[in-house]
């Protein structure tokens, strides 16, 4: 973004939704993963806390993924499947155990923002506003001819 000279911040995810409340975002650009026909998306977990977070601040909140991050083949994010991450990664840090270590875990490595939440979807053939199984069904006909 920097070298198309737009001005973008990084930030931490979880300060997204005080830095929205004092006003200093507006806009939010994530990836995906994978996109459902009906525009639900999976991306890294904590990305449906932005979109929730976005929402409820009226700020536009985007998913930027090239148009094979699409499986048409499910119908809703509810079939997208979810990868679970090594308990490790929750229980230590290095060679130090942080907690018990007979704690269940559950790390999900991705989480599902459902289409409502979502502004636009932007690929490289285009963009997809408030995206809806018929907007996608569209949108695919249309830049494949």
């Amino acid at each position: 973004m920097q070298r198309a000279g737009i001005d973008a911040t990084l930030i931490c995810d979880n300060m997204a939704g005080w830095l929205m409340k004092e006003g200093k975002i507006d806009m939010v650009i994530t990836g995906a993963d994978r996109i459902a026909a009906n525009g639900d998306t999976a991306n890294k977990i904590g990305t449906y806390s932005v979109s929730i977070l976005a929402r409820h601040h009226g700020i536009p909140f985007y998913i930027a993924a090239p148009s094979s991050t699409f499986d048409l083949s499910l119908a809703s994010g509810a079939g997208i499947p979810i990868e679970q991450r090594d308990a490790k990664e929750v229980t230590g840090f290095g060679e130090a155990q942080t907690a018990p270590r007979d704690m269940p875990v559950y790390n999900p490595a991705f989480d599902v923002t459902e289409a409502q939440n979502i502004t636009a979807v932007i690929t490289e053939r285009g963009v997809i506003e408030d995206p809806t199984t018929q907007r996608i069904r569209d949108f695919f006909a249309e830049t494949s001819r």
